[in-house]
């Protein structure tokens, strides 16, 4: 499904009008029914709808391993239906989420980072090389400038990349492919064209990602919350430069 459609506008440009054509992002709505339960509508682009509801499942902890899926029906892209053999409580009534809002379940209590006594190296340079591919990839956002972008990355290369009208869905839909292709999340990196918020974070922290390198900023909260975990957390990644704001003890640089 297309993530953009041409209309036709007007543009004001040096004293003068002009018609053209141009691509605008399409948002829809999507919904995720867990277990025969409506459990949420979510504003999103149109594509790659399964990575989506999976790592939403995930970053809200409906799910923790593949084992916990048994069925996912996604022949409506825009309502994906999944069956989990986890014990699960969904008593509340399905609730709709904003692109840009946080999530309900989101405040809990985190747990350190634990490394498992693994530790990885990521050389200086790689680091701007994986967040400055990101950026070069991101074509619908130079075409519309309405999307953002999220891509997970190991010490060698950006494995893969997604786009969304919303920084969490993005997010999740990298979690959500990484879940599906049974990636061991312990030493890679989450990479964001966006800033780092707590909520990004904590859905990171939520998966074991140890690296979160972004091309903006990271909030206060988002630092703070990193250093409590032990979270590595690298902003303004941009052209030549990166600032480092909190080093987890299982990343280092080179």
């Amino acid at each position: 499904m297309d993530i953009t459609k041409e209309r036709e506008i007007k543009v004001f440009d040096r004293g003068a009008w002009e018609s053209r054509r141009d691509p605008l992002v399409i948002e829809t709505t999507m919904q995720i029914v867990l277990n025969g339960v409506e459990l949420v509508n979510i504003a999103c682009s149109p594509q790659d709808t399964i990575q989506l509801a999976i790592g939403y499942l995930l970053s809200e902890g409906y799910v923790k391993s593949p084992a916990d899926i048994s069925f996912i029906d996604a022949d409506d892209p825009c309502c994906i239906k999944i069956k989990s053999s986890a014990s699960l409580d969904l008593s509340s009534n399905s609730i709709r989420i904003n692109s840009c809002l946080g999530r309900g379940r989101m405040h809990e209590e985190l747990v350190p980072l634990d490394a498992g006594g693994k530790s990885v190296s990521y050389a200086s340079a790689h680091v701007l090389n994986i967040i400055n591919e990101l950026d070069a990839s991101s074509q619908t956002f130079k075409q519309t400038g309405g999307v953002h972008s999220a891509g997970l990355a190991d010490n060698q290369q950006l494995l893969f990349r997604f786009e969304d009208i919303g920084r969490h869905n993005a997010v999740d839909k990298v979690i959500g492919q990484a879940f599906l292709q049974q990636i061991d999340l312990s030493d890679k990196c989450l990479l964001l064209s966006g800033r780092i918020a707590a909520e990004i974070l904590i859905k990171a922290a939520r998966n074991g990602i140890p690296f979160i390198l972004s091309r903006s900023a990271p909030t206060l909260k988002a630092v703070e919350k990193a250093e409590e975990i032990g979270l590595t957390v690298i902003g303004f990644a941009r052209g030549q430069r990166f600032n480092l704001y909190c080093q987890g003890e299982g990343i280092s640089f080179v």
